[in-house]
């Protein structure tokens, strides 16, 4: 029996490309964040991963405040 709600899953952790295509950052600068312990990560096998969460957290934190309109 299907569901009548479609589910979509969303991914807890993002590869070095995937961080780079929604944050404009190099894959190489996250890597190292991660290595340095600035960012939190996640080594399954060979790869490396950058929790969600964490990618938007380095997002809210380098996001300047808009300009006021006098």
């Amino acid at each position: 029996m299907q569901s009548k709600v479609d589910r979509k899953i969303q991914p807890e952790l993002l590869g070095m490309a995937d961080a780079e295509a929604m944050t404009g950052r190099s894959r190489w600068s996250w890597r190292r964040d991660c290595y340095s312990g600035a960012v939190a990560s996640v080594k399954i096998g060979r790869r490396l991963f950058v929790p969600i969460a964490e990618v938007r957290r380095v997002i809210a934190e380098c996001t300047r405040p808009r300009l006021g309109q006098n």
